[in-house]
């Protein structure tokens, strides 16, 4: 069951949590100052009132030295004279047989005669000071505070509570203040957020163009600024949806004219079903299977549905026949063909996918290059990926064309001939395989100049195979060195 305090307002609970630790902070304050407050009296005005006790010892002593005994008014006066100046105190002064000399606490009348005197009987609860004549004690004086078990006197006392008092108000100013900012945080807090709210709502009920607008360094406006650009991922995807519903539904419709025709033809008589009608029908029913498997076969790499083989692939060997296979299409086109590769540049992945990727980038190169051109395939390593280039001399890309070329279903010119330009799927294709290998592709080019377009799959080395089972720490160490070098080399690439 969720907690009922969950279902308060997120700035409600921002503004309860800082309500919280502002109470905590002050409660573990007030305890800390309580007790070094309570010492620090008790010791403060234990010193005073011994101090007071010494002084009037010392006065005593002075008037005794001149009298030659305590039992004489002039001795006691000076400490008649100390509780006269300081109220809530008691004082009494003793000789050195235990006889009371003077005694400010004497109340009442016993039925013998006897005065009780107000003195605590626990020695902590007062103050001593001997009276010392030539080095010698004559007596003592006892003070002590009317009313309390220590030697606060009233006025501390109070003075200590209006502390307490004042620190008690300034808790809960502190409270207040900090629910007040609290609040005013949660609000700034909760803006953006209620902001992206309201651009998720209107992206959602079909407003795509709706944007947070946020900028800034802070945690919430990168995510504000990620949540913008995914909206723009999001409207350029349905754009390109749009495109490609326009662009099947032509392609379709271009081939199944053509058959119905022919076949009605046929059917009316117009035609005779004879070779060469039925192999138009066979060449648009090519046409159309060819399309639907395209769709397919990216559809089930972006779902992750076809398995991929981890083998470790001979990429120099993999590419020539690739290169072979295709010499003929290539010279049948009007172009010619180069191939050259390093040799032992391995990589783990799937032969057939690698293959399918590279086939994917010559048809391409083959379908934008006029006759004449020439279509240059290169296999290279580096320190950490295997590199296959194929490079054209066709009609090239801009670099807005270059950012866009990957994206599905896109077409860099709807003005292009349909027989040559395909739907965009095979290069989504080629991005969707080497992705799954953990690698990158990245194009360079410029219009009317040609293309190139460079696959990178990370390279595999034997030694530093997760399998292996003789791996050391040095090569763990090495292996996320590299996957490093990787991160960072997919962020530098053009990778669509």
């Amino acid at each position: 069951m969720k907690p009922r305090w969950l279902d308060i307002s997120f700035a409600a609970r921002i503004t309860l949590a800082f309500a919280a630790i502002a109470a905590m902070t002050v409660l573990v304050a007030v305890g800390v100052i309580s007790l070094a407050w309570q010492q620090y009296f008790r010791s403060y005005t234990a010193d005073n009132m011994q101090t007071m006790a010494s002084n009037t010892a010392l006065r005593i002593a002075t008037v005794y030295e001149q009298a030659g005994t305590l039992d004489d008014k002039d001795v006691t006066r000076p400490a008649e004279q100390a509780v006269d100046m300081t109220s809530g105190i008691g004082i009494r002064v003793v000789d050195l047989d235990g006889n009371t000399v003077y005694d400010s606490s004497l109340v009442g009348s016993q039925s013998d005669g006897v005065q009780k005197s107000m003195e605590p009987n626990d020695p902590e609860q007062m103050a001593y000071a001997n009276i010392m004549v030539n080095n010698h004690a004559v007596g003592s004086v006892h003070l002590w505070v009317y009313g309390s078990d220590t030697l606060m006197r009233q006025s501390d006392v109070e003075l200590l509570n209006n502390s307490y008092r004042a620190v008690l108000v300034a808790a809960v100013a502190s409270i207040i203040l900090a629910s007040l900012l609290g609040y005013l945080f949660a609000r700034t807090l909760v803006k953006p957020i209620v902001r992206m709210t309201k651009t998720a709502t209107a992206i959602k009920e079909g407003d795509l163009s709706a944007r947070t607008h946020l900028h800034g360094d802070d945690e919430i406006a990168r995510l504000g600024e990620t949540f913008d650009a995914m909206a723009d991922s999001v409207e350029k995807d349905r754009e390109l949806e749009r495109r490609l519903t326009t662009d099947v539904a032509h392609e379709l419709r271009t081939p199944l004219m053509a058959i119905q025709a022919t076949v009605e033809a046929m059917i009316d008589g117009v035609y005779i079903a004879d070779e060469e009608r039925l192999n138009t029908v066979n060449s648009e029913v090519q046409r159309l299977s060819r399309l639907v498997d395209a769709l397919l076969r990216l559809s089930r790499l972006e779902n992750r549905t076809t398995p991929m083989k981890q083998e470790v692939v001979d990429v120099g060997e993999l590419i020539e026949k690739v290169v072979s296979s295709h010499a003929m299409f290539i010279n049948e086109s009007g172009l010619s063909l180069s191939y050259e590769a390093q040799r032992k540049v391995l990589v783990k992945g799937d032969a057939d996918m690698i293959r399918q990727a590279v086939a994917n980038l010559i048809s391409n190169a083959v379908r934008y290059t006029p006759d004449g051109g020439h279509i240059d395939v290169r296999v290279r390593k580096d320190d950490i990926a295997a590199a296959i280039s194929v490079r054209d001399t066709g009609i090239g890309l801009s670099k807005e064309e270059a950012r866009m070329v990957f994206s599905r279903f896109w077409r860099a010119d709807s003005g292009r001939n349909r027989e040559n330009g395909g739907l965009g799927v095979g290069l989504a294709v080629v991005k969707e395989i080497v992705e799954r290998h953990g690698g990158w592709v990245s194009v360079e080019g410029e219009r009317d100049k040609g293309a190139c377009f460079t696959i990178h799959i990370p390279l595999y080395k034997p030694e530093l195979d997760e399998n292996n089972p003789r791996l050391t720490r040095a090569n763990v160490r090495q292996i996320r060195n590299s996957q490093r070098l990787l991160d960072r080399e997919r962020r530098k690439s053009q990778t669509f």
